[in-house]
């Protein structure tokens, strides 16, 4: 027969915080993002602010839209005594799956005052064509 020890009950209080850090942590550096739709197009817009447009990757593969860059942290800590910081740095990436009537061969970006807006027309939807069937012999 074998004995539990009497820590292995503890084991599993002290590991649940930290059960699911890793998506806590990319939700804490994914940017705030809005996502709307008028009669004309659909508009995803991200909050960057201290991110250079040269550190912005935006790909669209198969009806998703992805936007990857880093906010690089710049700051000299020769003499300075620091209480905290609160700002974020480093690598981020959002996805985000368009809709079927998104044309995404026409997206377009703009990066303004750290906003970060992406708009993607609609397709207009085209009219049923009626087509013709010749009766061929058999």
């Amino acid at each position: 027969m074998v004995e539990k020890s009497h820590t292995a009950g503890l084991w599993p209080t002290f590991y649940e915080p930290f059960r699911h850090l890793g998506t806590r942590m990319a939700d804490w550096l994914s940017p705030a993002s809005d996502a709307k739709a008028s009669e004309e197009a659909y508009r995803i817009t991200m909050e960057l602010p201290g991110v250079e447009e040269k550190d912005i990757d935006i790909s669209i593969h198969e009806g998703v839209v992805t936007v990857k860059g880093e906010k690089s942290a710049e700051r000299e800590e020769k003499g300075d005594t620091w209480f905290f910081s609160e700002r974020q740095y480093g690598a981020f990436s959002r996805t985000f799956r368009l809709p079927a009537d998104a044309d995404g061969d026409a997206i377009s970006a703009d990066l303004k005052d750290g906003v970060l807006t992406l708009s993607v027309p609609k397709r207009t939807p085209k009219a049923p064509e009626a087509k013709k069937v010749k009766i061929g012999k058999g």
